[in-house]
């Protein structure tokens, strides 16, 4: 897949204007009627990051990943959706805009978020109860943004990508790609065990009435350029600490800090549940030597903010360092609840494995079950 890419003059235009490569599209949403009113709110001081904060709810089970197999129907395992309702195969930024409900907030984020589905060894996928999604970076004034790279910026506009484990390389030890998320077991969110790289420890001793908790981060440097890659990485980076300095910064390929955000799922396990079956639906790509449940976590983003939306909540709970919670923007206002607002626990939990329709597909799921 060729990578879209910013010509000169109009990549600093989009770096001044937190705008992206691809034209803007409206979404034909009311606005007005998807925001309530909110006080300010407080500092996140002395944190040096603003954040912003939302939930969303669970959305299809599908065998389609539009970024990795774009117009590819079937050709991927099977995932865990969260945000827009019509994401599929053939999705594209514009596509993304002008439709689909919400599983996070409300319809003003209509971007796709997905990640591998949970199987509980039994011929079910366990749904998640909810998805946190946290935004957080240094205000766009810190000086700190120029000694850690150029700028720090906006998200742009219809960028994708995925992160976590490598799925291109599956008989690779991926430490780098292991250290953006974890697993832990939580009794009423507080851990009861350690994070640990992969399921095996936390599900020896959750138990029913806790949760499982799967957290993964995004990169925080981005190439100024390109929306996409051929690897669907590479326009991204970590930030990589300064030998002398002791400090991070990003590499100089990638010098501008975009919102990082972190997602954190959570999964209740009830009585009956065999929690040692557990895997994500990616971990049979995985060599036996190397086949660990939850070692192949991963997550793919496709962006598709309400601009406006998206440049209040950067302008005022990102770039104002305050702390925002629940949709809430920051200025005055806050996404309202959609009807998709996770409820504290999902029904139904468990779903049967959904079939899927692409032959080769199944062929090659089967092959790798089997390795």
């Amino acid at each position: 897949m060729a990578a879209a890419a910013l010509s000169g003059d109009a990549r600093e235009e989009n770096l001044s204007r937190n705008a992206g490569e691809v034209r803007q599209v409206p979404s034909g949403l009311p606005v007005a009627s998807l925001l309530g009113p909110k006080r300010i709110p407080p500092s996140a001081a002395p944190d040096v990051v603003g954040a912003f904060r939302f939930l969303c709810g669970p959305g299809q089970l599908s065998y389609d990943d539009p970024v990795v197999y774009p117009g590819q129907p079937g050709k991927a395992h099977l995932h865990q959706f969260f945000g827009n309702l019509g994401a599929n195969a053939h999705s594209t930024y514009e596509s993304l805009r002008k439709s689909g409900e919400s599983t996070c907030q409300n319809e003003l984020n209509r971007s796709a978020y997905w990640m591998p589905a949970m199987l509980d060894g039994k011929g079910n996928v366990v749904r998640p109860d909810s998805v946190s999604i946290y935004y957080k970076r240094r205000p766009a004034s810190d000086p700190a943004c120029k000694v850690a790279g150029k700028s720090c910026v906006g998200i742009p506009r219809g960028l994708r990508f995925v992160f976590g484990w490598d799925q291109t390389r599956p008989n690779e030890p991926q430490p780098e790609n292991a250290k953006l998320f974890n697993f832990k077991c939580v009794n009423v969110w507080k851990p009861t065990t350690a994070a640990f790289p992969d399921m095996v420890e936390p599900m020896k001793v959750c138990k029913p009435g806790q949760w499982l908790s799967a957290t993964i981060a995004t990169p925080q440097c981005w190439n100024g350029v390109d929306l996409d890659s051929s690897d669907h990485r590479s326009h991204l980076a970590d930030m990589v600490r300064d030998r002398n300095s002791g400090q991070n910064a990003c590499p100089a390929s990638h010098p501008y800090i975009i919102p990082q955000f972190t997602m954190g799922v959570g999964y209740s396990i009830e009585a009956g549940d065999e929690p040692r079956l557990w895997q994500l639906s990616s971990d049979a790509m995985l060599p036996p030597a190397l086949r660990r449940p939850g070692a192949s976590f991963h997550s793919d983003y496709f962006e598709a903010w309400e601009d406006d939306i998206r440049l209040r909540w950067e302008a005022a709970c990102l770039n104002k360092l305050l702390n925002c919670s629940d949709g809430d923007l920051g200025d005055g206002q806050i996404l309202s609840r959609g009807k998709h607002y996770p409820p504290r626990q999902v029904s139904p939990r468990l779903v049967a494995v959904p079939e899927n329709g692409d032959p080769a597909a199944n062929h090659r799921h089967a092959a790798d079950s089997a390795r």
